[in-house]
């Protein structure tokens, strides 16, 4: 008598555009169930939802710098899915806040923004994910990082604090829950073709951020869902732990 095929249940951030997004096309095109996390663009949302194949998927609303929304984000997925068994941090931001061209409130403003989005609601949520998940003896955390956690961010230097907070998180993670089958990945991705991207990508500063790629293109979004996908459902245990470089060699570290 064969065994039944357990489905999956998978929770993206930020999943309404962009690389969220896409990974939660992809989690759901290898058969999960999808909660598609967003913040405000329900439009979007509703969007990414719809082009989900399969059933069973799901919308959830929450500001991931808020502690007790992300509480109550969980509470909902919970209820809704019955147990998560994959959670991908990827909602984050990123905001311009120069060191010599920023005021010092506008400069505590972007930090206390920033460090709130991209690495206390990462924590927050990997904290409910890893007790559920290891009273349930397995489960998967990919963490959505970035190049600028090692090459730095002169021009958003919270970001680049934030993203080498999140890979401590995640190896710290990785150490404390591995005995209880749950499994921490990191993705380290660099410019990436979003939206979001697109902007600067034609602009002004286009050709000095190709001229880093030797790809002569930057990262497509279905390459970074590609591979959060791969630890989400078939990385070895032995990676765990692992921050993944995915940058195409445009920042290379020993």
């Amino acid at each position: 008598m064969s065994t039944p095929i357990v489905r999956l249940h998978a929770l993206v951030t930020g999943a309404s555009r962009g690389i969220g997004r896409a990974i939660a096309q992809q989690l759901a095109v290898r058969g999960c169930r999808v909660a598609v996390h967003f913040q405000k663009n329900h439009a979007a949302a509703e969007a990414a939802l719809a082009a989900l194949p399969g059933t069973g998927h799901a919308l959830f609303a929450a500001d991931m710098a808020d502690g007790a929304a992300i509480a109550r984000l969980w509470h909902e997925v919970t209820a809704a899915f019955g147990r998560i068994d994959i959670v991908v941090n990827n909602a984050g931001i990123y905001e311009y806040h120069v060191p010599l061209e920023t005021d010092y409130l506008g400069w505590q403003q972007a930090w206390q923004r920033t460090l709130a989005a991209n690495l206390l609601g990462p924590a927050n949520l990997s904290h409910l994910a890893a007790n559920a998940m290891a009273a349930a003896g397995r489960g998967r955390i990919v963490n959505i990082s970035s190049r600028g956690a090692f090459r730095g961010e002169p021009r958003a230097p919270a970001y680049g604090a934030s993203k080498a907070g999140l890979n401590a998180l995640s190896q710290s993670l990785a150490q404390a829950l591995a005995p209880h089958g749950v499994y921490v990945y990191c993705l380290a991705p660099g410019w990436v073709e979003t939206d979001m991207a697109a902007d600067h990508l034609s602009g002004p500063r286009g050709a000095e951020i190709l001229a880093q790629h030797p790809l002569g293109r930057v990262a497509t979004v279905a390459e970074i869902a590609a591979t959060a996908v791969f630890c989400a459902l078939d990385a070895p245990a032995a990676m765990t732990g692992a921050i993944l470089d995915v940058n195409g060699a445009s920042y290379l570290r020993t």
